[in-house]
């Protein structure tokens, strides 16, 4: 038998230094475009990152980036103590990058650009089926978990302390942390369980359509309370009622971080008044260029109920979240589910176990941050040089180009699906009369270079609907003017 050459393979690869694109990215598509061309094929060892950085004289920073994209991709694999190995050609969607298709193609296929989706190009393939092979392992359970799997408790404690900054003390416990369904699914239990019909909850206007549909399905009166570039106004929340919703990490829809004085006067009103406050921490994982503030539950752990989820850092499809609350809420949702039958799924739990064990969790959520920093750059840098007003920038995977009117709002959502561009506008994120008008801007489920391809076209059409003038609902917003919606408690 004869064996196998495992040398590795001498490559062509020139890289740009005066060129704008990234040199890790440069040389991620320089080895795809050997693989598609049959110069690397499934099985070759490529050269470990040292040597290559050696050979294209370039930082070990520049050759890790690349492989780590690569295999984040799942055509090469790393194996224990003998290197780096192609296992397989690029699929199409992989191979290098081709021309803009033409034209009259702009509209055959959609860019999505709106907010709220993951992304799942992102995540490593081969880590993904492992864990799910490993979920598949485990023995059937007789009755369900009522808390979660105690497993996937732990995970979710450690997730918190190491990316969040939240110690769970006992976070094994059943009265401190409960796996959820997601964040739609743990607003449910709460209405449930801790609210009564006829109870008035505040919610964030603009703010989270979702939650406002759960609590008025449960019979609860929605009082929207106005938000602004720092968040939630906490000083124009109605008195009286009985819960609080808020996304102070990033604020859905207008992306703004919630104040630290602000979470201060939160969690203090709670207390006088006898708050519940829901923590929704959107986009939590995800922040640029600041400093991290303390999460409302670390602040107020007695008031706070805190509610995370995977959809974002992986997928909806998964269906695991979780709820850190005091241990009185908590004993109530473990009531329900015993009365309701409801819970989480296992086999979500499961997965999420498997990935944080062999660290496939934190690599991902480092790959997912480098690579939403960069589109960020990117899209911040393109409305900036036209120059447009933007918020929400400094945390989260959108952002929000205010504009000055319903009909500016109309007129951009209309053109950007003429042209095959999936935007989302602020009027629908309202559940009164809407107080913002303008376009969010999400980045994370196209591909980067469907981003770039699009960034021209959409900062034209941009600038030409910023030009409308500015009407006058849209300036009583942005002086914080609460209308008639921001107070009726019918709405």
């Amino acid at each position: 038998m004869t064996a196998t050459d495992t040398t590795p393979p001498e490559l062509p690869i020139t890289l740009d230094r005066s060129a704008t694109e990234p040199l890790a990215v440069q040389l991620a598509d320089a080895l795809r475009a050997a693989a598609a061309a049959g110069q690397l094929r499934s099985g070759d060892r490529l050269p470990s990152t040292r040597t290559l950085a050696e050979r294209l004289k370039v930082s070990r920073t520049v050759t890790a980036a690349a492989y780590e994209q690569l295999h984040a991709e799942g055509w090469i694999a790393g194996r224990h103590g003998s290197g780096t190995y192609v296992t397989t050609a690029p699929p199409g969607a992989l191979r290098p990058r081709q021309q803009p298709p033409p034209a009259r193609q702009a509209t055959s296929e959609f860019v999505d650009l709106a907010p709220g989706a993951p992304w799942a190009g992102g995540l490593d393939r081969a880590a993904w089926r492992r864990a799910w092979r490993a979920a598949a392992d485990a023995a059937p359970l007789h009755r369900p978990e009522r808390a979660g799997l105690p497993e996937y408790r732990a995970v979710v404690a450690d997730h918190l302390l190491r990316h969040r900054g939240l110690s769970v003390n006992g976070g094994l416990s059943e009265d401190v942390v409960l796996a959820t369904g997601g964040t739609t699914a743990a607003v449910t239990e709460l209405a449930a369980a801790m609210l009564r019909p006829g109870d008035a909850v505040a919610v964030e206007e603009p703010g989270y359509q979702r939650a406002v549909g759960a609590f008025r399905a449960a019979g609860m009166r929605v009082l929207p309370a106005p938000v602004d570039p720092e968040g939630l106004d906490v000083g124009v929340v109605p008195a009286g009622v009985r819960a609080v919703y808020c996304s102070p990490a990033h604020q859905y829809p207008l992306g703004g971080r919630m104040a630290a004085a602000r979470r201060v006067a939160l969690v203090e009103r709670a207390r006088a008044e006898g708050w519940l406050v829901i923590e929704d921490d959107y986009d939590g994982e995800l922040r640029y260029d600041v400093a991290p503030l303390p999460l409302l539950a670390a602040l107020a752990p007695d008031v706070v109920v805190h509610l995370g989820t995977t959809s974002k850092i992986l997928t909806p499809t998964l269906g695991a979240g979780w709820m850190v609350a005091p241990p009185a809420v908590t004993a109530e949702v473990l009531a329900y589910r015993d009365q309701t039958g409801t819970g989480p799924a296992a086999a979500g739990q499961r997965v999420l176990v498997e990935l944080a064990r062999h660290g496939d969790l934190g690599r991902h959520l480092r790959r997912l941050r480098r690579e939403f920093a960069e589109r960020r750059r990117l899209l911040v840098d393109a409305l900036a040089d036209a120059e447009l007003p933007v918020l929400g920038d400094d945390a989260g995977a959108h952002l929000v180009v205010p504009l000055p009117s319903a009909r500016a709002e109309r007129d951009a959502l209309a053109e950007a699906e003429r042209r095959g561009l999936r935007l989302d506008g602020l009027a629908r994120h309202h559940a009164g009369r809407p107080r913002w008008h303008g376009v969010l801007l999400g980045y994370a489920a196209c591909s980067r270079d469907q981003l770039v391809a699009a960034l021209p076209g959409l900062v034209g059409l941009l600038t030409a609907c910023s030009a409308a003038p500015v009407s006058a609902d849209v300036t009583a917003a942005q002086a914080h003017v609460p209308t008639t919606a921001d107070t009726n408690p019918g709405s």
